[in-house]
């Protein structure tokens, strides 16, 4: 269903929206472009990002955070995504913007990533893990491909704890957001948080994650 859905709104997006599928704080006095560029911004500072890492970018759309990010960084970005329309216009936006040497895309489902463990430096998502089958076994291969000691750091679609189920109106919005971005549910935040927990127990536990202690970034 995700497949079908990007293959249909990418051009759409990109028309309306710009190459960042995200949504941002803004302030009054902003554009949205920058409050776009401060959001990814902040999450590369969250990360502690240092020039020439490698860093991978989960469900990276058609690019416009990576390439934002590694230009702000200077780390080397590898994205994420499984849908080839998206894969081969990020593969153009990278040229276009001088920075194909430095960002590219591997088509791959981030359940299953073909990357070694603990290859990556650092990892964010942003608005994409949401469309997970499974939020813990997508947590849990995240964990698996991040090298020990450093960081996972994720904007997330989540209900909060003022949801009220029984409330019409929360349900209809709840429900639009789920349309509109092609989400089966949205998660809340405390089930999120906790599958992040379970994931590194169990990756600690089945020791395929032997001697990690990465420290994971949630950001909502």
């Amino acid at each position: 269903m995700v497949n079908k859905y990007y293959d249909l709104v990418t051009s759409f997006y990109e028309y309306g929206w710009g190459e960042s599928f995200h949504f941002a704080p803004r302030w009054k006095w902003e554009y949205l472009g920058e409050s776009i560029k401060r959001h990814e911004h902040f999450l590369a500072l969250q990360l502690g990002l240092k020039k020439g890492q490698k860093v991978l970018d989960v469900g990276c759309g058609i690019g416009g955070p990576l390439r934002e990010i590694a230009r702000f960084s200077g780390t080397l970005i590898t994205g994420v995504n499984n849908n080839e329309y998206q894969i081969s216009r990020g593969e153009e936006l990278n040229r276009m913007a001088g920075v194909d040497k430095t960002c590219n895309y591997v088509k791959a489902d981030f359940m299953k990533m073909p990357f070694s463990d603990s290859t990556f430096d650092a990892i964010f998502a942003i608005e994409a893990t949401c469309h997970a089958p499974d939020v813990r076994d997508c947590y849990k291969e995240i964990y698996r491909v991040l090298k020990p000691g450093q960081c996972f750091a994720a904007y997330e679609w989540c209900i909060t704890e003022s949801f009220d189920p029984l409330n019409q109106e929360h349900q209809r919005i709840k429900g639009e957001v789920e349309l509109g971005n092609g989400l089966p549910d949205i998660r809340s935040m405390g089930e999120c948080l906790e599958a992040l927990q379970l994931a590194v127990r169990g990756c600690m536990g089945e020791g395929c994650c032997c001697g990690f202690t990465s420290t994971l970034v949630f950001s909502s």
